[in-house]
Formats: structure tokens, sequence, C-alpha cells
């Protein structure tokens, strides 16, 4: 059984001596030692000034909706995971879609201004596959309309972008540190921001409102994380950058061995540093997607349409979103994983090569 991704397991005993010391402490959760040393670290390797180290992904987005105050309507795309859609909607805002880029596959800026009214507060964007939003252009937006930005860059850690990480534009970015995800803590999230006022206020928020143990700044909720998720983190993070080159030579091959493959890809070439996150393949239809993956499932092969359907096509709100309509019908991401070989990747190749001359 080939997976589509596989969770990077770092060596046992890196692991165990971080256990060994939660053990001695007794201290395992409520913002312990090892959360500090790994938001401390995190914010080194990625060179932020601010990151909280978080529950998951989605308590992110609704920390940063929350933090940000937003009301009424929130313009975002349609082409993400769920939790960017319905985190707007459990904060009581209303998601309003709007098309994505044919060649980035992230939301089309050209787009936003005409969907915007005077019920809209902010703009909510994906990074998706990593691929940078066109960050400069929405920012202009935003500051014409006295918008906020939210950028989800769950697909996005360790992107950079005109020599600093992509997690230093929009008000704030989140993170899914999730075990599919290239850096993960099993679980978890984070959320940055440059302003240290609105970092201060999701710091409360993600600890139930607590200023001291009897006093509370407004409300909050647990999106704390614990000594053991934390772990995690601080042991991968020891081989992240190997992960980064790994998937990247990975992904290189692909494009080698799939080239008599007539199907396109998602642009990343002009990207200053790209994290090959994942291998998502663009066929011509539905149809030739739909025969790949049954043939490449058929020798226990797995492969994940990502994103299917598109997140207007659920009924949570209206939205003509006609090339994330089409883009999701024909798009699927091949497995890409550490221990990936390059033995596996050619059986791939070859199944999907011999479906389209059949």
């Amino acid at each position: 059984m080939i997976p589509v991704t596989k969770p990077f397991l770092p060596p046992r005993e890196e692991y165990d001596r971080y256990i060994d010391g939660i053990w001695n402490r007794n201290w395992l959760t409520n913002n312990g030692p090892l959360v500090n040393e790994l938001e401390l670290r995190l914010k080194e390797y990625l060179r932020l000034d601010h990151l909280l180290f978080v529950s998951n992904g989605t308590i992110a987005l609704q920390l940063a909706i929350k933090a940000l105050g937003l009301k009424g309507e929130i313009i975002t795309t349609p082409f993400s995971y769920v939790a960017t859609t319905t985190s707007i909607i459990w904060e009581g805002c209303e998601p309003v879609f709007v098309d994505i880029l044919p060649d980035k596959l992230t939301i089309n800026p050209d787009l936003i201004e005409a969907a915007i009214t005077d019920k809209t507060s902010a703009i909510l964007a994906t990074h998706v596959y990593g691929i940078p939003c066109e960050v400069e252009k929405i920012q202009q937006i935003a500051d014409k309309y006295r918008l906020k930005v939210i950028y989800d860059g769950a697909h996005a850690f360790g992107v950079k972008l005109k020599g600093k990480s992509i997690f230093e534009y929009g008000d704030i970015s989140t993170c899914s540190f999730h075990a599919t995800k290239l850096f993960h803590t099993i679980e978890g999230g984070g959320v940055v921001t440059k302003d240290p006022e609105i970092l201060k206020k999701m710091a409360y928020l993600r600890n139930f409102g607590h200023d001291g143990f009897e006093r509370f700044n407004g409300i909050g909720i647990n999106g704390k994380n614990s000594e053991f998720h934390a772990a995690m983190g601080l042991a991968v993070l020891n081989h992240v950058d190997n992960i980064l080159e790994k998937k990247k030579k990975q992904a290189v091959y692909y494009y080698e061995i799939l080239s008599g493959l007539r199907v396109g890809y998602p642009k990343t070439d002009q990207i200053e540093y790209y994290n090959y996150a994942y291998f998502p393949v663009l066929f011509s239809n539905e149809l030739q997607l739909e025969k790949s993956m049954k043939a490449l499932e058929d020798q226990g092969i797995g492969s994940r349409r990502y994103f299917f359907p598109g997140l207007n096509q659920l009924g949570y709100t209206e939205g003509n979103c006609p090339i994330s309509d089409e883009i999701s019908k024909r798009v699927l991401c091949l497995p890409l994983y550490h221990t990936l070989t390059k033995e596996e990747q050619r059986m791939i190749a070859r199944i999907l090569l011999r479906i389209q001359n059949n």
C-alpha cells in the first residue's frame, strides 16, 4: 500500500528524550516549557517576531477572526479545505466567494473589489498547496476599503516571498501543524501577526480569557496545546530542512517521469522558496482523473481529490466560481511523503501513462 501521504516520525529516541522531561516535571499542559521552547524555535526558524502555538489550524482561523473583531461578510476562496469556510460561519460571519486564478489556484485579486459591500469586514485567502496569494494586490485593496486580511497558510510552512516568511503578510496568518503537514506536532496550529496588541489578544483568547488565575480579559476558548504535542514539534523541527529538501527532489523527479503525461500543474516556477508540500496534477477532464484514480487504487496506491468539491458547492452560501468549479473536477494529489521511494514513484508514473494510452 502506498498512501497519498504519511506523517514524518523523528527517531524514537529524540522524542523520548522530550517525553522523559515531561515525566520528570509532571507538567503536561497549560503553557509548559516545551510549548514555550517550540514557539521560540519556530520564530527563530521562520524569522518571525510573534507566533502562538495553538491546538489546531481551525482554532487558529477562529482566533484570528475573533481577535480582529470581524462581523458581517468575509471575502474568501472556494478552493480550500472546508475549515476555511466553516471557521467564518462558526464565528457568525458570512463567507462571500470569489473565484480563483487558473494558474496559481489562489484567490483572484482582480475580482475582489466587485464583491465588496458595506457589510464586508475582511478578506480571508488561502495559500493553496503553499503557492502564495498575490499578497500585494490584496493588501492594496484591503487598505483602500479599510479591510482586515487573514491568510490561511495551512500548506505554507517554510514558503518565502521577497526574502521573508509568507506568514509575515496580512494582519494575521494561520498555519496547520496537523500530522499530514510537512512540519507537524501531531495535532496543532499557529497564529502569526506583526502586531503585538493583536498577539496579546489572541494569547488571552486561546486560554479562556485568563489574565492571571482569578482575572479574565474578555471571553476566550480552550485553544492551548500540550507538552506532548510540543515535544513532537521540537523533534520534527530538527529534521524539517531535510524534509523540505526531500520533497523538492521527489517533486522534481515526478516532473521528469511524468513528462509524457498530458496533464498540467499549478504555477510554482516563480516562487522564491516553495515548499513542495503537495504534488497536485491537473488532468484534462474529470473522466481522465477518475480513471487514473481508480487505476492507482486498484494497485493499492492512494491519491486525493484535494480540493473537491469546491466550497461554493456545499450549500453554505451561493457563489458563482466557474474556474474553481472546473479545476476542482480535474485536480488530483499524488503520493508525496518523506519515505516515498523512486521505485514507487516510477510505479505510479507507469500506471498513469498506461491509463492515458489505453
